[in-house]
């Protein structure tokens, strides 16, 4: 298992490659995109899913717009492919999680963060991602996740480091977990269907288990730290360097976002069916996440904490370089 965690050292260096080849790119976007009416159109790569909700909620009310700024917004699978686009200059800014983020910049791939992104709401039980299992399961407890087939959506990342998390709570070995590597939206039919023993899902799958008679055992985000930072929207050093009143606009923008949106979940909910394929019924019965306006630095000290145990990062990640 630990074996496992090292070969995925491998795909983040795979970043400093893409930022070596692209770096020339990541200067004056902001200039080039500025319209004579002085608005400013930056490129932004997202995740679609609800933990972005803010954003899109944010451009609808315009607090963007009032301060100069027109979002572009590009969907990609995931951060692997945003974190290279923001290094290399494809986007001016982006959206990943915390852990993708610090195994990048402990091998030196040039990222900043400008602003929160979301967080577990704090609460066991009542999170929007959780240890799920069949309702007939024999497996009550994480610990009994030890010679199981375990879903997690990406190796050596943040659920994985949950369900770790998870085990050694409940006085479990963590390195006798069988973990596979599944996307959520495929979680849902293969725990029904017995190919996994227990899927990490977050919102919507969680939702969609829980409908076809699932249950969850553990909320692994809580058990990593109270009010976890999950993750962060960032932009690359070279851009921040040179386009400073431009990153404090997106900055202001967005935390803006993050407060309204906390506070007004029935938009959240409108606004997500307008960029994902989620179906009502099922938003409906969505979890959200938690949006505050600042990261918590000592919840992403201690996913750190767990990343060095698990042998995540080639040298230990810089947060004074790296959160906003």
């Amino acid at each position: 298992m630990r074996r496992r965690l090292f070969i995925g050292l491998t795909a983040a260096s795979v970043l400093v490659t893409a930022t070596a080849c692209g770096s020339s790119g990541g200067g004056g976007a902001s200039d080039a995109n500025a319209s004579s009416g002085g608005t400013t159109e930056v490129k932004v790569g997202l995740i679609p899913i609800v933990d972005v909700a803010p954003l899109y909620l944010g451009e609808k009310k315009g607090f963007f717009s009032e301060r100069g700024l027109k979002l572009s917004i590009s969907s990609a699978q995931g951060g692997a492919a945003i974190v290279p686009g923001v290094a290399s200059g494809q986007f001016e800014f982006g959206f990943s999680n915390m852990t993708s983020l610090l195994i990048a910049q402990s091998n030196s791939v040039p990222v900043k963060g400008v602003a929160n992104g979301n967080a577990s709401t704090g609460v066991e039980g009542e999170d929007f991602a959780a240890i799920t299992v069949k309702g007939d399961s024999p497996i009550k407890s994480a610990k009994d996740l030890e010679g199981r087939k375990v879903a997690v959506n990406t190796l050596k990342n943040t659920m994985e480091l949950g369900v770790r998390a998870s085990v050694m709570k409940s006085g479990g070995d963590p390195d006798k977990v069988d973990f596979v590597e599944m996307a959520f939206d495929q979680m849902p039919a293969a725990l029904d269907g017995g190919q996994i023993d227990a899927a990490m899902v977050v919102e919507p799958a969680l939702a969609t288990i829980k409908g076809q008679g699932g249950r969850e055992i553990a909320s692994s985000m809580v058990d990593i730290a109270p009010d976890l930072t999950i993750s962060l929207y960032f932009t690359s050093t070279q851009y921040a360097q040179k386009n400073p009143e431009v990153v404090k606009k997106f900055q202001e923008a967005t935390a803006e976002s993050l407060a309204y949106a906390d506070s007004h979940p029935d938009e959240v909910r409108e606004i997500v069916t307008t960029y994902t394929k989620i179906p009502p019924a099922v938003l409906e019965q969505v979890t959200l996440p938690k949006w505050p306006t600042e990261p918590n630095r000592a919840s992403v000290e201690q996913l750190v904490k767990l990343g060095n145990e698990n042998d995540l990062f080639k040298q230990a990640p810089d947060l004074d370089e790296l959160l906003p």
